[in-house]
């Protein structure tokens, strides 16, 4: 099982790291898929986490199909098969831990599993939600039902946006952003209009 470095990591400090020491440290955060940060390191340094966030989502965005499909299957399923062998990565365990997608009765699993079967045979990989952003687990299954409605481009486009909102969260809890700097007392505020 892979378990993410979750030491937190200044934006500062991100800026200084070569490339295959960030693809280290921010591999983890694209389920398995550490050439996301190997390929966004190239578009550093980042000022903001914003930066660093949209210059992952670029690369996943602007991925060939197979790359894009190949990223979306090693997703794990909602409380699948990786879920119940205990190999999913400590961030996914995390993330469906929350909604109790761990520790399900047995009609809440065969629902579950009925869903994830439609959903792989209709679109050929799992279904992935950034679990974050749901309150509840009939949230996420209702989010399933819907998105099965969906046609093949409009999933696959869903899908990627999800997988890089679950980056943003895992993001969120690596990544500080830089502290805004704040004027020294000595120096006098600029005032608008006035040349600086």
């Amino acid at each position: 099982m892979s378990s993410p470095t979750h030491t937190s990591l200044s934006l500062a400090s991100i800026r200084t790291l070569e490339q295959d020491r960030f693809a280290d440290r921010l591999g983890s955060l694209v389920e398995h898929s550490p050439w996301v940060a190997r390929r966004a390191w190239s578009r550093g340094p980042f000022a903001t986490r914003q930066a660093l966030f949209d210059a992952l989502a670029a690369e996943i965005r602007g991925a060939g199909d197979e790359e894009q499909l190949a990223l979306l299957r090693v997703h794990p399923e909602l409380a699948g098969q990786e879920a119940r062998a205990g190999s999913m990565t400590t961030d996914s365990q995390s993330e469906q831990g929350r909604l109790g997608l761990l520790r399900l009765d047995a009609p809440t699993v065969r629902r579950i599993e009925d869903l994830n079967r439609r959903y792989r045979e209709r679109f050929g990989f799992p279904f992935i939600a950034a679990l974050r952003l749901h309150a509840s687990l009939d949230s996420v299954l209702t989010d399933v039902e819907q998105r099965l409605t969906h046609d093949d481009v409009t999933e696959r486009r869903t899908a990627l946006e999800q997988v890089c909102e679950v980056m943003r969260g895992r993001l969120e809890r690596t990544v500080t952003d830089d502290p805004t700097p704040h004027p020294s007392p000595d120096t006098p505020p600029t005032l608008a209009g006035s040349p600086s």
